[in-house]
């Protein structure tokens, strides 16, 4: 038998294993050459880096790549945007040049850099994990009050008394407490406040108004995990207690009677231990309001040269539908009034019916115990009356029902307080009926209609050319989507008071936002809803 003929050479060729030439170069480097080539990468290089070995993997997480990352991501642009910057800032380890992000330098090792930058990239996409927590089987009497602050949601309303909640871990409800038989019987809550001054303690103070007109200060002991009364003030005959704002040691009230109050209590007592009852506080000044209509924000801020406290607060005009105004009382760290100050996006070119009475009631800088009356002018923004206000200085955001929203930037130093005209902004398909703008500029919007949440990028105002330019290329909001959607519904039982949780597959419908009441922190947004049949949930969207 002959010898069987060849098929041919490329065939032979490939059933060889071939060995390769090139030589593994990269893991002879160093740890430090490695780190150096890897800072030249992008970040969706550098993701890509860290499946190929161990090695890479820890060399790609390092914190300084992320924090060289983040700061040419998320703070050089910002530093563009904010007016005064004359010239672009580069990398720095220096925590002047990191503006506002510079807490997270102070942290040192803490800091997780790269889950801050990959925080900020969820936020910048609108990416999150949705979570419906209910917290009541059916409409209470009078709605239930939410608000949130570092990572805690604190919850208030007639039936089942003030609660806090987590949305880390399985359990949600951390503590809870009844009202008071003796004392709150005949009321409900009517406002809720969280003290954010108090960073460096596990307390957490809070601030309750109701109906009858009385307020009430309460602690929560995150260690603890227990609630507690701290003092309850008498019944007023203002009316219901319509707004309020707390930041230690002072109480800033809005009542029904559009009478607003500030109150001191006694620092020694409010730093004291939780079971310490507080002595009644003392009222520094009261105002009486004739144009403030709702909705109300009130807002106190403090600085180591005194304290300002102020209201933004919707008004009428006479021919050209709803505006707002901004009432300031600025005081000496011990409670000594220096001046009152009032403002209104007024148009500079309209000359109102009477100057010298609007001059009279707007700029002069004594006490007065009214504000001023409104005067007819051209309007910048949306007539619509506002379905929202959120006031945190120097940003004053606005929602209206006609699908938009207004932004004024707020000027207050001791020459004067002033108000920028207003400027819209669009992207909401329906109805606004809610907004919350927070530091730096970052506001979320939830329209009533279609639940559609939007986040907002708004630092700087919207007056520059940059500014003006995200607006018409629609950079300045992104629509909230949530990648995840668990579809469980987390019930609490409050009747039996046991504190446990119970997990229930629910249907997934769309929950109906009831006032549209929503907030955020650095991870998450809030907001809270009502099913079709009643039930009221909490609805988180995680960017974490």
């Amino acid at each position: 038998m002959g010898k069987r003929e060849r098929e041919g050479p490329e065939d032979t060729a490939t059933n060889k294993r071939l060995r390769s030439d090139v030589r593994d170069r990269l893991s002879a480097l160093s740890d430090e050459l490695l780190l150096v080539l890897l800072s030249y990468l992008p970040v969706h290089d550098l993701t890509r880096c860290e499946e190929l070995s161990h090695r890479l993997r820890a060399l790609a997480s390092d914190p300084q790549l992320w924090k060289s990352a983040y700061y040419e991501r998320f703070v050089w642009p910002r530093a563009v945007r904010i007016p005064g910057v004359q010239k672009p800032l580069h990398y720095s380890s220096k925590i002047a040049k990191w503006l506002e992000d510079g807490h997270l330098v102070r942290r040192g090792g803490l800091t997780n850099w790269k889950r801050q930058y990959k925080l900020r990239h969820n936020w910048s996409r609108g990416s999150c994990k949705r979570i419906e927590t209910e917290i009541a089987e059916r409409p209470s009497i009078s709605p239930v009050l939410v608000r949130l602050h570092d990572g805690i949601i604190v919850t208030a309303d007639s039936t089942a008394g003030l609660r806090a909640w987590s949305m880390h871990g399985d359990e949600r409800l951390i503590a809870s407490m009844a009202w008071a038989t003796d004392s709150q019987s005949s009321a409900a809550p009517s406002s809720l406040a969280i003290d954010i001054s108090r960073t460096t303690t596990s307390d957490l103070h809070i601030s309750v108004g109701f109906l009858d007109g009385s307020f009430g200060v309460f602690v929560l002991d995150r260690r603890k995990r227990s609630l507690a009364c701290r003092y309850m003030h008498a019944p007023s005959t203002n009316g219901v207690v319509t707004a309020i704002a707390f930041s230690s040691p002072y109480l800033l009230t809005m009542t029904e009677a559009q009478l607003l109050s500030l109150y001191a209590f006694p620092v020694s007592h409010i730093n004291a231990s939780q079971r310490v009852m507080l002595d009644p506080p003392r009222l520094l000044t009261s105002l009486r309001s004739h144009t403030a209509w709702p909705p109300l924000s009130l807002a106190i801020r403090c600085s180591s040269t005194g304290i300002s406290t102020s209201i933004a607060y919707a008004m009428p005009t006479y021919l050209e539908g709803w505006s707002v105004g901004l009432q300031e009382l600025r005081l000496t760290n011990d409670g000594t009034i220096l001046e009152s100050r009032l403002a209104t996006p007024l148009d500079r070119g309209f000359i109102p019916l009477s100057r010298s009475e609007y001059r009279s009631r707007s700029s002069s800088p004594r006490l007065r115990s009214s504000f001023a009356e409104v005067s007819p002018r051209r309007m910048t923004s949306s007539s619509a009356k506002p379905t929202s206000l959120s006031y945190n200085h120097p940003y004053l955001l606005a929602a209206h029902s006609d699908n938009t929203m207004t932004l004024y930037m707020v000027t207050s130093n001791t020459q004067g307080l002033t108000i920028g005209p207003g400027t819209l902004l669009y992207g909401h398909t329906s109805s606004v009926s809610g907004a919350h703008v927070g530091d730096r500029g970052k506001a979320v919007s939830v329209s009533a209609r279609s639940n559609d949440l939007r986040v907002w990028e708004l630092e700087g105002g919207m007056l520059s050319g940059n500014s003006r330019r995200r607006v018409v290329g629609g950079e300045t909001s992104v629509p909230i989507r949530s990648d995840d959607l668990e579809g469980i519904m987390r019930s609490e039982d409050a009747r039996h008071g046991n504190g446990t949780n119970t997990m229930a597959q629910r249907d997934t419908e769309e929950p109906i936002l009831s006032k549209g009441w929503l907030s955020f922190d650095e991870e998450q947004v809030v907001l809270l809803g009502e099913k079709s049949w009643g039930a009221q949930a909490l609805i988180v969207y995680n960017f974490a």
